[in-house]
C-alpha cells in the first residue's frame, strides 16, 4: 500500500508538460487570452482570491512561502538523516523519492500558477489596449522625454514633504500609501476600464529587509492574489512600487507594462507624493536608457536636477548600495530565468521597454 502511494505521485509530473503546452498555445493566441482569460477567467479568479485573502491584515502569501521553505529544509534534514542511518540500498530510494517530490511540487505549483495568473504574460500588449503606437524612437525623442520628466519632477518636488535630512518623507509611511493607492486606480479606470475592479489592498512584507538583500522591491503572489511590497526602503518609489504590484494584481504580468501602468496611476493620482513617485520612476528608467545611447546628453540633463531631486536619488542609491551583494546578483539571475520561462525573451532587460510606452504616450498627446 505504501509503495502504491509512493509510485502514485509520479502521475502529477504530467502537469508540467501540460502547463508548458498551455504557455506555448497562449503565446500564439494573444487575442484569445485577452478576451477569454485575462478579461474573463482571471478577472474572476483574481478578484475572488484578492478579496478573500485581503481580509487578513498581513501577507498570507508570505506565510505560505516561509512555511514552504521550512518544509523543504525539514525534508532535506530528514533525507540526510535517512542516508546516514539506513545501511541498506533503501537509502538510494530515499534520494529518488526526494527528487521526485521536489519535481512534483514544481510541476503542480507551476501548473496552478499558469492557470490562475501566468497566462496573463500572453495577453494583448497594453500598448494595443491603450491605442499607443510603439515605434522606434530617435535619441532626440528620448532626450526630449527625459528633459520633460526632469521639469515635471523638479516642479512636483517643491510640494513634497521632507524629513530632517531634506529627503522625501511620507507621513504614516506605507500604511498611508497602501490606503490611498485605490484612489489613483479608480481615476485611471475611467480612462482604461481594464484597470478597474475590486481587489484587496497592497500589503507590507515582514521580511522586507531580506527582500532588500535580494534586490526585490515588491512581489505579486498569485496564489493568494496579494500585492506584496518591500516596506524597508526609502519613500521615494514606494507609491510607484505599490501601483506596480497592483498592476500585476489586475492581470498585467509584463514588468515594463506594470511600470508604465504604475506611472499612469501615479500621474493621475490627486496626491503630490504619488505624482512625484511615478514621475521619478519614469525619469530613472528614461535616464538609464539615455545613458546607454548618449552619455553627454545624460550628463547635461542630470545637471538640471533640483537639489531636492538629487537628495532623494542619493538617499535611494545609498540604501540599495548597502544591500547590494551576492544575494542580489543571484536573485537577479533567478528573476531573469523566471521571466524567460514565461517567454519574456528580454529577461530583466524588459524593464527598460517602459520607455517605449512613455515616448508613444508623448507622441499620442501631440
Amino acid at each position: 500500500m505504501v509503495n502504491k502511494k509512493k509510485y502514485g505521485k509520479w502521475i502529477w509530473l504530467i502537469l508540467l508538460p501540460i502547463a508548458i503546452l498551455l504557455v506555448r498555445g497562449a503565446s500564439a493566441n494573444s487575442g484569445f487570452v485577452e478576451t477569454y482569460y485575462s478579461r474573463g477567467i482571471y478577472l474572476f479568479i483574481g478578484q475572488v482570491l484578492s478579496s478573500v485573502f485581503g481580509i487578513f491584515p498581513f501577507s498570507f502569501g508570505e506565510l505560505i512561502v516561509i512555511f514552504f521553505i521550512g518544509f523543504i529544509i525539514y525534508r532535506v534534514i530528514r533525507l540526510i538523516i535517512n542516508i546516514i542511518t539506513i545501511k541498506s540500498t533503501a537509502k538510494y530510494y530515499e534520494i529518488v523519492y526526494f527528487i521526485r517530490d521536489i519535481v512534483v511540487y514544481i510541476s503542480v505549483g507551476y501548473f496552478i500558477f499558469i492557470c490562475i495568473w501566468g497566462l496573463n504574460y500572453h495577453r494583448l500588449p497594453f500598448s494595443e489596449i491603450a491605442a499607443l503606437s510603439i515605434q522606434k524612437a530617435s535619441v532626440d525623442e528620448l532626450t526630449n522625454l527625459c528633459e520633460s520628466l526632469i521639469i515635471e519632477a523638479n516642479e512636483l518636488r517643491d510640494d513634497v514633504i521632507e524629513d530632517d535630512e531634506g529627503v522625501m518623507y511620507i507621513p504614516n509611511g506605507y500604511r498611508s500609501v497602501f490606503k490611498r493607492a485605490d484612489i489613483g486606480y479608480k481615476i485611471v479606470s475611467e480612462v482604461y476600464p481594464v484597470l478597474g475592479g475590486k481587489y484587496g489592498r497592497a500589503k507590507g512584507v515582514i521580511i522586507s529587509e531580506a527582500m532588500s538583500y535580494a534586490g526585490i522591491t515588491g512581489i505579486y503572489f498569485p496564489f493568494t492574489g496579494e500585492a506584496n511590497v518591500n516596506i524597508n526602503r526609502p519613500d521615494l518609489l514606494l507609491p510607484a512600487t505599490t501601483c506596480h504590484e497592483i498592476a500585476h494584481q489586475r492581470g498585467f504580468a509584463r514588468e515594463d507594462e506594470a511600470n508604465y501602468i504604475a506611472y499612469l496611476v501615479c500621474k493621475m493620482h490627486p496626491d503630490v507624493d504619488y505624482k512625484y513617485s511615478g514621475t521619478m520612476l519614469a525619469l530613472i528608467h528614461s535616464m538609464n536608457k539615455l545613458y546607454e545611447y548618449d552619455k553627454d546628453s545624460y550628463s547635461k540633463l542630470k545637471a538640471k536636477y533640483s537639489k531636492g531631486v538629487r537628495r532623494d536619488l542619493a538617499d535611494n542609491n545609498r540604501y540599495w548600495k548597502i544591500y547590494s551583494g551576492p544575494v542580489d546578483r543571484v536573485s537577479t539571475k533567478i528573476n531573469n530565468a523566471y521571466l524567460k520561462s514565461n517567454l519574456q525573451k528580454d529577461g530583466v532587460h524588459s524593464y527598460g521597454r517602459m520607455v517605449d510606452l512613455l515616448i508613444a504616450e508623448r507622441r499620442f498627446d501631440k
